[in-house]
Order: C-alpha cells, then structure tokens, then sequence
C-alpha cells in the first residue's frame, strides 16, 4: 500500500478536466456520480478529475486513493482558473 500523501502523486495515469461549471455544493458524492453517470468512467480507477465553478474562481479535484477518496478544494481570491491546462484530457 502507497503512503497516504497530502497531494496526488505526480504520475497518475489520466487527469480530466470536466468542462462544465458544477454547483460546488456537491460533495464528492455528486461528483463522482458525473464522473460515472455522464462520462461512463469508473470513479475508483484512480484517475483524477477536476470540476470548476461558473466563475472559474474555485476548483475541486476528486480521485480514488487506496481506500477512499480524495478531495481537493481551492478558492482563488482574485484570479480565475485557465481551462485550457497542456496535457490535460479535456472531457
């Protein structure tokens, strides 16, 4: 078994960026069940999948590890996120 870390490693295997805005009250639940429901993907693959607000001010990034999953949240007080990140799969 891998050690618990704070962030993802940097070598997993897929990163997706889903292109909609997603209502940020969702928790990882809701998340991954886009993640299963409309993009057909297996949420425990531990692939990792990033979600955005309408604003593109907030990201949550969601992904399997080991045991549970993961979830990483980050506000932005002045900037907005780029969508357009080189080697990213877009879906």
């Amino acid at each position: 078994m891998r050690q618990p870390a704070l962030r993802p490693s940097r070598h997993l295997p897929k990163v997706y960026l889903y292109r909609h805005p997603v209502d940020f009250r969702k928790s990882h639940r809701g998340l991954t069940a886009i993640v299963q429901m409309e993009l057909g993907h297996d949420p425990f693959s531990g692939t990792l999948y990033v979600f955005r607000n309408r604003a593109s001010n907030k990201i949550k990034i969601v992904f399997w590890e080991d045991n549970g999953f993961v979830m990483y949240y980050k506000s932005l007080a002045e900037e907005k996120f780029r969508l357009h990140i080189p080697g990213l799969v877009d879906h």
